[in-house]
């Protein structure tokens, strides 16, 4: 929505995708409207920002992948900007859908700084040294930054990459760093790539021991199945989407260790700040004292993010965050002039800056001080999203909107980082599964009919919310009833519709569409690139066969096994017991039935996929010393994940395709936690 466009009712609504999609009731009408006049859409400042600088646009709106499918398609949102109010889209939404509707090659700072945006989720930006381009964050895969490199050298003049920075361990970030750097160059020394310290632990752990899980709850809070259109994804609040391509990693040859470090990369001086635990375990800022600019990585973008991620992840520490901002605030914000960051589009003017740093400082800081005041005067897990709000003050301006997050979702993280999941009432501590409960209420209910008859009555009220509370308890009573899930269906699509975070929005869409027909079948589970694979540790590729492993197939089993990788001198001790699988780094056990030694290049090629155990054996490549059983037994101990479980009932297909590993050993569940 522009800020000067008028609600014209004929113009309002498009065809929906779905032959069993609604409209927008006159409740979730009435709510866009009283938005519109509601939000404070004279401030156009972020228009302005966000064109600011622009110089070229690329004739194409596609992108494609090496394997020849789509891996962007910017013109697939167009619809957005055709001028209308979307009454099926919150208003601060749709407005923040169209800011990031910018597309191509923008000037930063006057003949330094540059970006490429709406490539990717994230922006891609391009600082000049005095003989070439350094890159900060390479996007999401080779593809899109390859374009992105092709497009500033087309219109600035071709210069070679002679640094890269990774902000911070997402994926979005990183994965396209070999669209614009060759990893023969990092090798050498010749071209720096400079991650925060941790990047490389916290870029591979965060995506495997929950990776299959994240990569099917994705399908919620990324829109994943959901058509580009205002019934379905129209954004993703700091950035469009996700591209999807090749997606690689090039391990860093620098670290950034210290709290502060100054370095100068080809006459470009810069400092940067660590900052731990805010919006990825690994990141840091970067300030540029010679031109008054500060990259702000993604801890400071147009929407306020994160503290719970609903894809899943460890909760993160919104004081924590606030105070980063803070000591950037007052050790750069003083004299900054322009503020640009990885996703969305840069602030310009001391006075704008230190208001939007102030903004979001104080949202993450009162996130946490309001939710624990309130925690602390009997305010639970399962009430604090109904109670917390934010002050007017923040209201009122769109830095401070929870696109990315939610206040509802948001406070409950605050609640759970500090306290856990308890309400502390005994009831909810060990409760009955949904499956198990839900038939005592429906039958104290009177039934599926009552039930139905009641659903219908509370949704043609608008009561959606409380028709959700009566309707999921019959879906689960009732796997099988298509009109239970089709009402129900109904009630998810006008919440989604209503709701300003997109995260929120497509996890209510993507469920009515599943309720409606199911998880599509022959999902393929997202596999690890080699890259990938090359920079997991041999520890974590243990407890991840740990977490694979079927412990209901180990009972009574016992067996040590030692496991030794000469080429980069590893060791390790792995015992089954008790139907646990434990390992120890540095270990050997002078009792082990079994002992295997092989490379870790050839190791590599096991958990790729590349190569089996048994043409390793075969070739020479690993030799066993010892009794052979209880290796065969954990090889037939272990589960492969696929990511099409069920998240709501009676959604899974008849007919589920399975892809079978080649071997029990390969890592094939890592998630990609792009800008998460």
């Amino acid at each position: 929505m522009t800020p000067q466009a008028m609600t014209d009712p004929s113009k309002t609504q498009s065809k929906h995708f779905d032959p069993k999609g609604k409209i927008p009731s006159k409740f979730t009408i009435e709510l866009q409207n009283g938005l519109r006049k509601d939000l404070p859409f004279d401030d156009v400042r972020d228009f302005e920002e966000a064109k600011k600088g622009f110089i070229a646009a690329p004739a194409y709106k596609q992108i494609m992948a090496e394997d020849g499918h789509v891996a962007w398609d910017i013109g697939s949102y167009e619809f957005l900007l055709e001028g209308n109010d979307f009454d099926s889209i919150h208003p601060s939404l749709q407005r923040q859908a169209i800011l990031n509707m910018a597309f191509g090659l923008y000037e930063v700072v006057l003949g330094k700084i540059y970006q490429v945006r709406g490539f990717d989720l994230a922006n891609i930006s391009f600082v000049k040294g005095d003989t070439g381009w350094i890159v900060f964050d390479t996007l999401t895969c080779k593809e899109t930054s390859r374009a992105a490199l092709d497009l500033i050298n087309e219109k600035l003049g071709k210069r070679p990459v002679v640094a890269v920075i990774y902000s911070h361990s997402h994926a979005d970030h990183f994965g396209g760093v070999r669209g614009v750097v060759e990893e023969v160059d990092v090798k050498s020394g010749k071209v720096p790539v400079i991650a925060p310290v941790g990047f490389m632990e916290h870029a591979i752990a965060e995506n495997v021991y929950a990776g299959n899980a994240m990569n099917r709850r994705m399908f919620f809070q990324y829109g994943v199945l959901l058509p580009h259109s205002p019934f379905g994804h129209v954004d993703q609040s700091i950035g469009k989407n996700a591209a999807s391509g090749d997606t690689g990693l090039i391990e860093p040859n620098r670290y950034i260790e210290n709290d502060f470090e100054e370095l100068t990369i080809d006459g470009v001086k810069m400092e940067f700040q660590n900052t731990p635990g805010t919006e990825a375990p690994s990141e840091m800022n970067t300030y540029f004292p010679q031109l008054k600019a500060f990259w702000a990585a993604e801890n400071i973008t147009g929407t306020i993010h994160n503290i719970y991620t609903l894809r899943g992840a460890l909760v993160r520490d919104a004081l924590a965050w606030s105070k980063h901002i803070n000591t950037a605030l007052y050790r750069y914000g003083q004299e900054a002039e322009t503020m640009f960051s990885a996703h969305t589009w840069p602030r310009f003017g001391n006075d704008r800056i230190q208001e939007v740093m102030r903004t979001q400082r104080d949202v993450y800081a009162n996130l946490n001080n309001e939710v624990l005041h309130l925690a602390n005067q009997g305010v639970t897990i399962n009430e604090i999203h109904n109670v917390y709000k934010l002050p007017e003050s923040l209201k009122c301006q769109w830095s401070a909107h929870s696109y990315h997050g939610s206040e509802e979702h948001n406070s409950r993280a605050v609640i759970n980082r500090y306290l856990g999941y308890w309400d502390a009432n005994p009831a909810t501590l060990m409760p009955l599964s949904p499956k198990d409960s839900a038939p005592l209420y429906v039958e104290m209910m009177g039934g599926a009919e009552k039930i139905i008859s009641k659903g219908k009555q509370l949704y043609d009220e608008g009561k959606y919310r409380e028709a959700v509370e009566i309707l999921n308890k019959l879906v689960y009573a009732e796997p099988t009833n298509q009109a239970a899930k089709d009402l129900l269906a109904d009630v998810f699509e006008q919440i989604g519709y209503q709701k300003e975070s997109p995260s929120v929005r497509n996890s209510f869409l993507g469920a009515a569409y599943e309720l409606r027909h199911g998880i599509p079948a022959g999902v393929p589970p997202k596999t690890a690139g080699p890259d990938m694979i090359r920079g997991m540790s041999t520890e974590l590729w243990l407890d991840f066969l740990a977490i694979t492993m079927d412990s209901s197939k180990a009972s009574g089993m016992k067996f040590v096994m030692n496991l030794v990788t000469p080429d980069n001198d590893e060791k390790f001790v792995v015992e089954l017991s008790n139907s646990t699988l434990t390992s120890i780094k540095g270990q050997q056990s002078k009792h082990a039935n079994l002992t295997i030694t092989l490379n870790r290049t050839d190791l590599e090629l096991v958990m790729g996929g590349k190569a089996t155990f048994d043409s390793l054996l075969s070739s020479g490549k690993v030799k066993l010393d010892g009794d052979r059983k209880p290796f065969d037994e954990l090889r037939g101990m272990m589960l492969r994940f696929t990511p099409d479980f069920e998240l709501l009932p009676g959604t899974k297909p008849a007919k589920a395709t399975t892809h079978p590993a080649k071997d029990p050993f390969e890592v094939h569940a890592l998630a990609d936690t792009t800008g998460g």
